[in-house]
């Protein structure tokens, strides 16, 4: 095979606030030779998501943190085009944690095969993707809606909140999306199916809250944290569960995150907190994604991408996850 270059981006520093292009190194190194066991893929797409600003920071977490001179971390979709390992053959598409560069060469760890003849590879990380996987085990697992339910969903323009509310109308819920702007509302009830929208930009949320949810909140998804986390926990009903997917607003903070001011209200509607991280259902993963497959087919749930071209961008394609620019599922086209 001819040798190939690959262009990667490495962590070159630990961002305080948002991550810039300065704390990155980005090179271009040959490929290296595979060793038994291993495959080269090449890129295809990677995902982009919120965790990864996470991801940078130094402490303990839910995952090792990515270590200063290494290849950023992202999931990504490619194509098999050398291979050492019996159980994959060129030609093969995998999804798994391939890195932001061109080229991933090594085992196939946690890896799976996926088919762009059945669907477009961008849904392999989006609704068939962690994107997916996080909306449904955290929505129906944590969350744990009844037909009937009122559910009300933070960042619900984005990639995960727009899947789990698709997937509370699918249980019989009520679902309110919260979002950023006329237009990321007005997608929610045209495109998604919600039964109402605030848009928290625009309007005063207390009040928005009081008028779409008069009987207050049996389960919140919440994606942001921060001021609109608050809110909503003073409109909480009774046994409500309220389920810690993520806290966008606070990934950036350049001080100590800004906790919950109204826990109180757990107590007083004897209600439920939980987190959340998709790898503990990991298990799971594969009987879920049936099930999201066949609403997909059925027409019952969308998936929508939005894609950026130019692995050479990513730095800033990355935060226009945090200035609210993306909607739906962000992904990178390498």
């Amino acid at each position: 095979m001819t040798a190939l270059n690959n262009r990667q981006f490495l962590l070159a520093r630990r961002p305080v606030g948002p991550a810039s292009r300065d704390d990155f190194t980005f090179k271009t190194v040959p490929v290296a030779e595979l060793a038994a066991g291993q495959v080269l893929v090449k890129n295809e797409y990677l995902s982009l998501d919120p965790a990864m600003r996470g991801w940078m920071n130094e402490g303990k977490s839910y995952i090792a943190p990515v270590g200063l001179g290494e290849v950023m971390r992202a999931l990504g979709v490619g194509k098999v085009i050398e291979s050492q390992n019996p159980t994959i053959a060129v030609g093969d598409y995998v999804q798994g944690m391939l890195g932001v560069q061109d080229y991933f060469v090594g085992e196939l760890n946690g890896f799976h095969k996926v088919d762009p003849k059945r669907l477009p590879l961008p849904v392999y990380l989006a609704a068939l993707g962690m994107t997916g996987m996080s909306a449904y085990f955290a929505l129906l697992e944590i969350g744990q809606p009844k037909a009937g339910d009122t559910v009300v969903i933070s960042g619900a323009a984005g990639a995960v909140g727009s899947i789990a509310g698709q997937i509370a109308k699918i249980k019989g819920c009520r679902v309110i999306g919260i979002a950023g702007g006329k237009e990321k509302s007005q997608a929610l009830l045209d495109e998604f199916g919600f039964d109402g929208a605030i848009d928290y930009k625009n309007e005063d949320l207390h009040a928005a809250l009081k008028r779409e949810c008069p009987k207050g909140v049996d389960v919140y998804f919440d994606n942001v944290g921060g001021d609109i986390l608050d809110a909503v926990l003073t409109r909480l009903a009774p046994k409500a569960r309220v389920v810690i997917c993520g806290a966008i607003s606070q990934y950036n903070n350049k001080e100590a995150i800004k906790g919950p001011a109204n826990y109180l209200s757990l107590l007083v509607n004897r209600a439920r907190m939980e987190g959340f991280v998709v790898m503990d259902h990991a298990e799971n993963f594969a009987k879920a994604g049936a099930e999201i497959a066949g609403w997909l087919a059925q027409g019952k749930l969308k998936s929508k991408e939005h894609i950026v071209e130019g692995l050479e961008t990513f730095p800033e394609t990355l935060q226009m996850l945090f200035k609210g620019e993306n909607n739906g599922k962000l992904v990178l086209k390498v």
